[in-house]
């Protein structure tokens, strides 16, 4: 039944909503979303590798945060010229040079793992080069999915990108996990010393090369607009993303959220000190948020947000909060695995609102510059979440960090249902939507 002043539903809307597969329609969307999906998979499988021999040689939860802290610096470093690369050059062309520089990183892993170098410095450095590729491929990605397919079809494909790519972080730690324990030189003598690490990194290679060839059919309907680089035209993505509130209350509420929620980072520990498992534990603790996202996701193309969405945005991260809490406090394999799967399903609703807004609110002329401040706020989250997390582990233990992450992103939701009243304002994730929740709220906000 529709709400009480609701418009009427169109016809075009109604098949849209029928039509929950409506963005595999096109060519140029699956072309992405095959190569997001493959690359995906080869890096969250060579991020088990990494985290689990880096925990080997050093036993520290200090050596793992250090592993996030690399990642996260060249997104820090090179936020600017990233964003302005993705909105002057071919997107495409970036992504594939982006990814030659993955493939360099895994080369030189598993170099290091075939002379069995035991330092772990050489790894950070390679995991810096990582970064630096992802720091210049996320906006080109992200700016190029709006390209792909019909304004009145984006939702639909920001909702199945979400899914690809939680599909990938699900399947990719399960298949690092299983290739780094399995006895495959038993099996298949001819892999010798490839066995554990080196054979990860091998897939993972694969899988950098098959994401190239993927996006070399990708052709997007609009070319970058050709422009010299400034610092001035480097900034305007920031100023852009601090001047509207819908999007730095957005980026803000994840930043925050997940930089002190973040218990992946932690895993190994808890794969092996908490739970008492193993290798493959870890790849199955790993698997369970995007498990959860991909159900998630795959509700959300089926049963996409019509109302009220700013709202759910709120309550979805309160739980993905609490579910935090639950898995600090676990020490049961299925309860960790529960948790990890409810806080994995409410981080997709987040980031499909988040995403949305990101991409409708913005001009198109400008999506690489404030996608890649977006990046910025991801990789902080992320990658500087589990420097955190692993510095406070590394001072209170993993229990106690774990649990004060949880309650620290509670406090963080309800500050900012405050500050940022425009986010729980947002009703249809349509951009005409998204400027009057703006416009309403852009000279009441506590934010000059």
């Amino acid at each position: 039944m529709a709400e009480a002043g609701s418009p009427p539903p169109t016809a075009e809307s109604k098949t849209v909503t029928r039509n929950s597969m409506v963005a595999w329609q096109y060519g140029e969307f699956r072309s992405l979303a095959l190569a997001r999906f493959i690359g995906t998979t080869g890096a969250e499988a060579q991020a088990v590798a990494v985290a689990w021999h880096v925990y080997q040689l050093t036993h520290s939860a200090l050596a793992l945060g250090y592993t996030g802290l690399a990642l996260f610096l060249p997104g820090m470093l090179f936020v600017l010229p990233a964003g302005h690369v993705s909105d002057l050059f071919d997107r495409r062309r970036v992504l594939l040079i982006c990814y030659l520089a993955q493939i360099l990183a895994s080369a030189g892993l598993l170099w290091l793992t075939l002379r069995g170098v035991s330092s772990v410095w050489p790894v950070y450095g390679f995991l810096f080069l990582i970064g630096t590729g992802r720091s210049f491929a996320g906006p080109a990605q992200q700016s190029l999915l709006p390209l792909l397919v019909p304004k009145e079809h984006f939702l639909n494909a920001v909702t199945w990108n979400a899914s690809i790519f939680k599909t990938a972080n699900m399947l990719g730690p399960m298949v690092g996990g299983i290739l780094f324990t399995l006895p495959l030189a038993r099996w298949i003598p001819a892999i010798g010393r490839l066995q554990g690490a080196p054979i990860v990194y091998c897939v993972a290679l694969a899988a950098f090369v098959l994401f190239m060839v993927c996006i070399s059919f990708v052709h997007p309907r609009e070319a970058a607009e050709k422009r010299g680089f400034s610092l001035d035209s480097a900034l305007d993505g920031l100023r852009y993303v601090l001047s509207t509130r819908l999007l730095l209350g957005s980026i803000s509420l994840d930043l925050f959220a997940v930089l002190f929620g973040g218990a992946t980072s932690l895993l190994p520990i808890y794969a092996e000190q908490v739970l008492h498992g193993q290798a493959t534990t870890l790849g199955l603790l790993r698997a369970m948020p995007s498990l959860g996202a991909l159900g998630m996701s795959l509700y959300l193309s089926m049963r996409p947000l019509q109302r009220q969405a700013g709202k759910k945005m709120l309550w979805s991260v309160t739980i993905f909060a609490l579910a935090t809490i639950i898995f600090g406090i676990s020490r049961s394999i299925p309860l960790s695995c529960c948790a990890l799967f409810l806080l994995g399903a409410f981080d997709m609703v987040s980031m499909v609102v988040r995403g949305s807004i990101l991409q409708l609110a913005t001009p198109a002329e400008m999506r690489g510059r404030v996608s890649a401040v977006n990046m910025l706020f991801l990789g902080a989250s992320n990658e500087l979440g589990e420097y955190e997390s692993g510095l406070t582990a590394h001072w209170w233990g993993a229990v106690r960090a774990v649990i004060f992450g949880g309650i620290a992103s509670l406090s963080i939701v309800g500050l900012w249902a405050v500050f940022f009243p425009a986010l729980r304002s947002v009703d249809r994730l349509t951009a005409d939507d998204l400027k009057r929740a703006e416009e309403q709220f852009a000279t009441t906000e506590p934010i000059n």
